[in-house]
């Protein structure tokens, strides 16, 4: 079920021309360890102007927004929750422009499901993200991710959490990484 879904999302969203990366759950399938996951996490390489064409999408994929005032909660938010309602799939579109993110989606590896490329952030990038949300689960998936993908790039993954060190009040990401890395290696 998911890979019609992921499979599906890949192709209306390049017929849309919308850039964009599967992350979270269903990238660390794809690159960790295998674990139950209940929804779809994407970021657009896009800011919320461009909200009416998402929604065409979301349309087109026949998902069906969660909020009740989309435009307030999108604003508000930076996301757009839908619902695959026949499997009960979440489905988090994620607007974000940044340059990090900018490089992250460029960095995107595509890989074909059900006939159709579909975009998914590169180990390095999963890792970052799950550094960043920084619960034990995402630890244990950045532990499971850094074991099964022995030729990152690690210097990568330091320069972007050194940078976000610097901007965030937080500045334990770099830390918490290398932290990983030692005990994972």
């Amino acid at each position: 079920m998911f890979e019609k879904i992921l499979s599906n999302i890949g192709s209306s969203l390049k017929r849309h021309n919308i850039p964009y990366m599967i992350i979270g759950g269903q990238a660390v399938l794809l690159y960790g360890e295998p674990r139950l996951t209940r929804d779809i996490d994407i970021t657009l390489g896009v800011n919320v102007d461009y909200l009416e064409k998402l929604l065409a999408v979301v349309q087109e994929l026949s998902l069906k927004p969660i909020p009740e005032d989309i435009k307030l909660f999108v604003q508000q938010t930076m996301v757009l929750p839908a619902l695959e309602e026949t499997t009960g799939i979440r489905v988090d579109f994620i607007f974000s422009f940044t340059p990090y993110e900018t490089e992250a989606i460029k960095r995107a590896k595509t890989i074909i499901i059900m006939e159709q490329e579909v975009c998914f952030a590169s180990p390095e990038d999963v890792i970052i993200h799950k550094i960043f949300a920084g619960r034990p689960r995402d630890i244990e998936d950045v532990r499971s991710i850094i074991l099964k993908n022995p030729e990152m790039d690690t210097k990568y993954i330091q320069d972007w959490l050194k940078e976000f060190d610097a901007s965030s009040e937080k500045k334990d990401f770099l830390k918490t990484f290398e932290e990983v890395l030692k005990d994972s290696r």
